[in-house]
């Protein structure tokens, strides 16, 4: 009798050892036929699905599946696709910087790909509007407190898509940025240059000044970088070097508000372009 209610309880046993673990991956949802509804998607239903959610702006479920496109089916036309729009869609998601490794991951491994300028535009777009497009001229925060690497950063993305692909459709509005971002990068020098004349950091100020002249020639900016100069070259006792900077305001601007309005007046944004 022994025996047989030994063997029961070895039965039961057993049983449990093989129920349980199957409870727990149930409970937690991860069952074989429940891990990924995906599994058996071909590359087409994939994109398909995902270039549903792209569209309803859904972003997250989006890149979820270009993801999954990507890894199932790496190569072809679906994940190069996938790629690009992954990068959109990260960003408009609110992830910037791997919308900025998808730009850069495409355009390393598909150089020659038709739509890699598309890559270059989307990359200068992301880092044009981190903190330093339309709206950031817009707040009450002096540009000098601005850090403008991302301005910089942008400013090169699009002068390569400028010279590489001169005939896309993305440079019309790629040049109209770069001029933005030309005076939007010389006007931030310009107001380092008045922040070290402020503090009697005349040196500085002249090589902002000079900087300005010499890196963004026919910017607004020159005008006060100029002005700078000359007063910068005033306070050092340098008086040649003083004179013709006057003279190049004079010849330039003869008409200048800093002449009655000196340094101390503060320029609302509008008037910098």
């Amino acid at each position: 009798m022994w025996s047989v209610a030994r063997k029961i309880m070895m039965a039961q046993r057993m049983r449990l050892f093989v129920v349980l673990p199957i409870l727990c991956l149930s409970a937690c949802g991860l069952l074989p036929e429940e891990i990924d509804k995906t599994a058996d998607w071909s590359a087409s239903r994939l994109y398909t699905e995902a270039k549903s959610a792209f569209n309803d702006g859904n972003w997250e479920q989006a890149i979820k599946y270009y993801r999954r496109l990507e890894s199932r089916y790496p190569y072809g036309r679906y994940a190069q696709q996938a790629q690009m729009e992954s990068a959109y869609a990260n960003w408009k998601d609110g992830d910037a910087a791997a919308a900025l490794a998808e730009c850069d991951r495409f355009i390393k491994l598909h150089p020659n790909h038709p739509n890699v300028d598309y890559m270059y535009y989307l990359k200068g777009l992301i880092t044009f509007n981190d903190d330093l497009g339309y709206m950031g001229y817009l707040s009450s925060q002096d540009q000098s407190e601005r850090d403008p690497k991302a301005a910089r950063e942008s400013f090169d993305t699009l002068k390569e898509l400028m010279i590489r692909f001169p005939n896309s459709k993305y440079a019309a509005d790629a040049q109209l940025r770069l001029n933005y971002l030309v005076n939007t990068l010389s006007a931030y020098e310009v107001h380092v240059a008045r922040y070290y004349f402020k503090r009697e950091a005349y040196l500085a100020a002249v090589n902002r000044s000079q900087y300005v002249l010499k890196n963004y020639p026919g910017t607004p900016a020159q005008e006060e970088a100029t002005f700078i100069m000359m007063k910068a070259y005033e306070k050092l006792g340098m008086e040649d070097l003083r004179a013709a900077a006057e003279r190049i305001m004079q010849l330039n601007y003869p008409d200048s508000r800093l002449y009655v309005d000196g340094l101390e007046a503060k320029k609302a944004w509008w008037e910098l372009f």
